[in-house]
């Protein structure tokens, strides 16, 4: 066979192979074409990248997001993260037979993973991190014995963790973080020897960690299981995970000692271990981890003894935080000899002592210091000037004594200086302070310091400047307006004097400027110009003056309706005001107050104002306060004033008002206090009083008033404090008033009353002192009335004649001694009142009492006696010894953050007094023991009567409760110069009293934002699920939070659906299925116990449905500033509930 046979017979063999090799690969690209086709149609994205490019005219290998093998051209990656795609993950991808690497993580994808993806048995990397795809984990994950990586954290996988994963023998990491899984760790997981970072943080995963934790790891470098139920120990075998760089298992509920072994780790760089229920102390073998740099052991309150001087040997360390524990003991004066590299060093709320060390400026690059709430004493050392990179400074709440060191100047760096509430510290406040161009921030409030506030020279981007509660002197400097990015200003309750400055007008981005009770003056001494009022003007983003308890004296200026659109709160009380309120605020509305669209609280008590109130103020819609007591205003009280159908409160109080007709306050629909005691008011009291079923103080004392007591007096539901005492009111008691269940105080004396006293309900509980002076009362003879007239027996002059004849000497003696007892009794209170007064000054902190009487109450605490458990502690009912019923809130110092929720309820609720909100009677606080006591609320919390079999509320019920949430809301935002944030509204925090009136309670996690509106938070608290976006994603935390808490609980309140409910996955949360489903109708959303067919109100209830959901998604509004304020909130629901009342009657 010749040269060319053989070519020409090699090529006909050869071209057939050819043709079907190439046959075979577009066959197979075709396939992995189909299976890339069907993925396609299951998802949507925002630009249609996908739709757009992935066409059958490109190549597979060309489309974005794809890659192909270089030899067999078969898809081998899968790439589309970060692309804001949204669908499900079809079962199609499990033919990509090649693919060796899936990334679909930071997008949008939900449901279940397809089975079909256990057949990419070839597949290294599958990453799904950052989705909101649900169900359990798949067992079948075992099977993809290569994978290397598996990333599936910030999912809603649910469920417990497969123990089939020990199957993947590649496994080098494993992330399934931030999910919804529970159940024990599989112990199988921690023998993959393979292993490189284990990621199970922020689940529900409970159990122990086996004793061999670390027994097969030897190539374990992170370990990271915080935010979980860990309990247990820590297993001492730890220390031999030699390899360990990162070790996070904070916020668990591991107990025991820390062990000794961690010691051992030589090479880990970040130890976490806090929020936690250890105990003991920390152990000096820590000192051995020559590599750390960060070391957190916080919020341990079991942590004890010294910490060990050692630590401070560690040259790698950056960070260290051990805040919020027990330690004790003081600091090594060279404690900084080898710590150069550390910037950040947290140590407060422990109970340090001794002095702060003067070898501190050796840290000289630390840029946070926090030595706040211990016991130090002595001065703030000069060194502390070295730290010349320091950002943040917190050393208040101290036992420090001296003078703020003039070394504080050389902090050039400095944000924030925070030095507030030590008594010791005394002197003047430093000019140097100012030498930071950089300061954000000066609290320097309830100390003691004297003398003038220095000349504010360089201060470009300071913002808060709080001096309140201090001795300063002085006057205040022109040059404060040299800090012209100044937001907050609040200089009360200090001696200043002089002329409050004209240059305030530069401060544009002023929102808050406070200076009550001290000794300014608007002006010179002779013109009294209210000067400073007029450069305020210029302040446009101003929220907030209060000027009360200033010697002001002159008039009110026109030009005050000039001030920013944005004011909410105008308080000038008490400062010798004369003259007029100015005419302006009844002016044309581009020109005065009632311009003010967002004047929230007005008060101009206790001044000498004369003249007429301004019609005008009825036109200012958001007003809610409005105090003018104490003045000598004379006018007709202007009927405009009853338009504001929205007010809250109203004191007109001690004046010399009048009416020309009677005062008709029946659009007044959410009033809660009515005070127009001591004027000239006259005629009768309309029966329209009876409609104000929110009101709960109505004072109409010392007036001309005459007629009747409405009998429409009944439908005051809410009245705790009614006095009509000295007027000419006549008639009878109406018998109805018996049915005002929370009246607690009542007067009706001097008047011209008959007839017999009501006796039922809450009459029962008044004394005579409430009757006194009137024509003809009667009634038992407690009340010191004569009895009412029965049948009198004939004979009845014959027993007066007795009465008389024997019975008089005796009532003689026992007069005598009455008058005697009541001569010693009233030498005793007179001796006693400095006490009582210093009792009532007390409460402002709560009064303390003892352990021993609280394990009385509750039968030492016996389990039959407990009410509940909470996240801090437990909750018992009790009865102390005065036979009072309470319930006893005792905190677990033991559960990470308990010690500072204790002083968190503290400080937000001693000082709240309101219908709708717990109240706190008193506390116990020792080192190892902490309990507020609580009003006693008996018919349990709103999440029982929502989900229970046995519970039902019916639509009335429920709107009510939601009505009193809100108000209870709206009163921590705004009833305080200081606004609380409760952060965490839901319903297991609102309880129902035997009345079914809500009342919020559990402020642990509240805070108070002093600094502002809005504050970040570094640890969210807040409950999952009724948690705001922002809250959760990056700590914001502003009143905007509770309102989309409240959103969500309204939404839960009418469906009986919870937001953590697993039917919300796929429609993303529960606010997205309420705004798709609402359109539907209510019927299709509503408590199916709320909406019966049968039901002849059903259309009626379906609309108020409707409209509470409307004003739920309001409120859970994806974006803080697009929610309605609270007070909006409580107008529009009782507008809703109005609007029901109205249909159901004229059904």
């Amino acid at each position: 066979m010749n040269y060319n046979t053989c070519f020409h017979l090699l090529l006909a063999l050869f071209i057939p192979c050819s043709v079907l090799c190439l046959a075979m690969t577009v066959r197979n690209l075709n396939f992995d074409q189909f299976a890339l086709l069907e993925f396609k149609d299951r998802i949507a994205g925002p630009k249609n990248v996908l739709p757009n490019n992935w066409t059958v005219s490109t190549s597979v290998c060309n489309w974005i997001g794809v890659s192909c093998g270089i030899l067999h051209k078969r898809v081998i990656a899968l790439n589309l993260t970060s692309m804001n795609l949204r669908g499900t993950i079809p079962p199609h991808l499990g033919n990509l037979s090649f693919l060796l690497s899936l990334d679909l993580s930071s997008n949008h994808f939900y449901g279940h993973l397809p089975k079909e993806l256990s057949q990419l048995h070839h597949l290294r990397i599958l990453q799904l991190s950052y989705n909101r795809l649900n169900g359990e984990i798949p067992s079948w994950l075992g099977n993809l014995q290569r994978v290397r990586r598996l990333k599936m954290k910030n999912n809603n996988f649910t469920g417990t963790i497969p123990e089939t994963l020990v199957n993947m023998s590649n496994l080098e990491i494993l992330n399934l973080g931030f999910n919804q899984l529970s159940g024990r760790v599989p112990s199988s997981i921690f023998k993959i020897s393979s292993l490189k970072i284990i990621d199970l943080s922020s689940n529900s995963l409970s159990g122990s960690l086996p004793n061999d934790t670390c027994q097969h790891l030897p190539k374990l470098e992170g370990l990271y299981l915080s935010w979980n139920e860990l309990s247990g120990n820590i297993p001492s075998s730890m220390g031999k995970c030699s390899n360990l760089k990162n070790l996070s298992l904070s916020n668990n509920q591991l107990r025991g000692i820390i062990p000794k072994s961690i010691g051992n780790l030589t090479r880990l760089q970040e130890l976490y271990l806090g929020f936690n229920n250890l105990e003991g102390q920390i152990p000096k073998e820590i000192s051995n981890l020559l590599s750390l740099e960060m070391l957190n052991i916080q919020a341990i309150k079991g942590l004890t003894g010294q910490i060990p001087t050692s630590i401070f040997n560690i040259s790698s360390l950056k960070t260290i935080d051990l805040s919020n524990n027990s330690l004790l003991g003081s600091l090594p004066n060279d404690m900084c000899q080898h710590l150069a590299k550390l910037e950040e060093l947290y140590l407060s709320w422990n109970e340090l002592s001794g002095n702060i060390p003067f070898g501190m400026g050796k840290c000289n690059n630390l840029k946070n210091l926090s030595l706040s709430c211990n016991q130090f004493i002595g001065i703030i050392p000069r060194s502390i000037g070295n730290l010349t990179r320091l950002h943040k400074l917190y050393l208040g709440f101290n036992n420090l004594e001296g003078q703020i060191p003039e070394e504080i100047g050389n902090l050039l760096s400095l944000e924030t200086l925070n030095i507030k509430a030590i008594k010791g510290l005394t002197g003047q406040i430093p000019s140097s302070i100012f030498n930071s161009t950089m300061l954000e921030e000066i609290d320097l409030f309830n100390n003691s310091l004297e003398g003038n506030l220095p000349p504010i020279t360089n201060a470009p981007k300071l913002q808060i400047l709080l001096l309140w509660r201090n001795k300063l002197t002085g006057n205040i400097p022109n040059s404060i307006s040299n800090a012209s990015m100044l937001q907050i200003i609040d200089l009360a309750r200090n001696s200043f004097s002089g002329p409050i400055p004209k240059t305030l007008g530069n401060l544009r981005h002023l929102e808050v400027f406070q200076i009550f009770d001290n000794n300014l003056i608007t002006g010179s001494a002779t013109d009294h110009e209210w000067s400073f009022l007029s450069s305020l003007t210029n302040c446009r983003n101003l929220r907030r003056i209060d000027v009360s308890g200033n010697p002001f004296s002159g008039v009110l200026p026109t030009y005050i309706g000039n001030l920013s659109k944005s004011l909410q709160f105008f308080s000038a009380k008490k400062c010798e005001l004369q003259g007029i309120i100015p005419m302006e605020i009844g002016g044309p509305i581009s020109e005065s107050l009632c311009g003010l669209e967002r004047l929230y609280e007005m008060c101009l008590g206790l001044n000498k104002l004369h003249g007429s109130i301004p019609s005008c103020l009825g036109n200012i819609s958001a007003l809610r306060y409005l105090c003018l007591d104490s003045n000598k205003l004379s006018s007709t009280i202007p009927s405009t004033l009853w338009n504001l159908k929205d007010i809250l409160e109203i004191d007109l109080s001690s004046n010399h008002l009048h009416n020309s007709h009677a005062i008709d306050v029946g659009n007044l629909r959410s009033l809660l206090k009515l005070n127009l005691s001591r004027n000239l008011l006259k005629g009768d009291i309309l029966s329209t009083f009876g409609g104000l079923q929110t009101l709960v103080s109505l004072d109409l004392s010392n007036n001309i008033l005459h007629g009747h007591i409405p009998e429409s007096f009944d439908g005051l539901i809410s009245l705790e404090f009614l006095d009509l005492c000295n007027n000419n009111l006549f008639g009878v008691i109406p018998k109805s008033l018996e049915k005002l269940l929370h009246l607690k105080y009542f007067n009706v004396s001097f008047n011209r009353l008959e007839g017999e006293i009501p006796s039922k309900g809450c009459f029962s509980n008044f004394s005579s002192t409430s009757f006194m002076k009137n024509y003809a009362l009667c009634g038992p003879p407690r009340l010191l009335v004569p009895p009412c007239k029965n049948d009198i027996h004939k004979n009845s002059q014959m027993i007066i004649l007795h009465a008389f004849r024997y019975g008089l000497p005796t009532i003689g003696i026992f007069v005598v001694l009455i008058v005697l007892t009541i001569m010693y009794r009233r030498c005793q209170r007179r001796s006693t009142t400095l006490t009582i007064k210093d009792d009532l000054l007390s409460l402002k902190t709560p009064r303390r009492i003892s352990h021993a009487e609280l394990s009385r109450a509750t039968n030492g605490f016996e389990e039959s006696n407990m009410l509940g458990s909470g996240s801090f502690g437990y909750v018992y009912k009790g009865r102390l010894s005065d036979g009072m019923e309470v319930a006893i809130k005792v905190f677990n110092l033991q559960t990470e953050g308990a010690f500072r929720s204790f002083d968190i309820e503290c400080d937000a609720m001693c000082n709240i007094v309101h219908r709708n909100i717990v109240k706190v009677i008193t506390c116990c606080s020792s080192v190892d023991f902490k309990a507020l006591v609580l009003d006693y609320i008996s018919n349990g919390n709103l999440e029982k009567w929502l989900h229970s079999e046995n519970c039902f509320l019916n639509i009335i019920q429920r709107v009510d409760i939601m009505i009193d949430v809100a108000v209870a809301i709206e009163h921590l935002h705004n009833g305080h110069p200081t606004p609380i944030i409760h952060c965490d509204i839901k319903p297991s925090n609102i309880l129902l009293d035997e009345d079914m009136v809500a009342h919020v309670g559990d402020f642990g996690v509240a805070k108070l934002l002093g600094e502002g509106e809005v504050m970040k938070q570094t640890m969210t608290l807040a409950t999952i699920g009724y948690m705001a976006p922002e809250f959760g994603s990056a700590g914001i935390v502003s009143i905007k939070s509770d309102v989309y808490s409240y959103g969500i609980v309204l939404i839960e309140t009418f469906t009986k659906k919870k937001p953590t409910d697993n039917v919300f996955v796929e429609e993303e949360s529960i606010r997205h299925w309420m705004e798709s489903s609402l359109p539907k109708g209510a019927i299709e959303i509503a408590d199916v116990d709320l909406l019966r067919r049968e039901d002849e109100y059903i259309v009626v209830k379906a609309n108020c449905i409707s409209s509470i959901m409307e004003l739920a998604l309001n409120c859970s509004a994806e974006l803080p500033e697009e929610r309605k304020d609270m007070k909006d909130v409580v107008v529009e629901l009782k507008k809703i509930k109005q609007r029901l009342l109205n249909n159901i009657q004229h059904f």
